[in-house]
């Protein structure tokens, strides 16, 4: 089965939920954000732990599993999707 698709803000956007209304219903997905500040940073850091691991096969997905638990932020309004 394919994992539903759902849509994971950051950055000073995500803490407007107007916006990710707007994301939501235009993509049908649930919309979560992590309550970390310079998440691209946190991203960028964990891409190199990938990289210092990687010879020993150990995959992105193992790397950030480490990584802060995301929380739903808004659910797409029903019927959206037919707009």
């Amino acid at each position: 089965a394919v994992p539903k698709t759902r849509i994971l803000a950051t950055g000073g956007a995500s803490h407007n939920k107007k916006i990710l209304q707007v994301l939501s219903d235009v993509f049908n997905a649930p919309v979560f954000t992590i309550d970390t500040a310079n998440s691209a940073c946190l991203g960028s850091a964990y891409r190199a732990i990938h990289g210092l691991v990687a010879e020993r096969n150990v995959s992105l997905a193992d790397v950030v599993k480490l990584a802060p638990e995301p929380s739903l932020a808004v659910t797409p309004t029903p019927g959206a999707e037919e707009v």
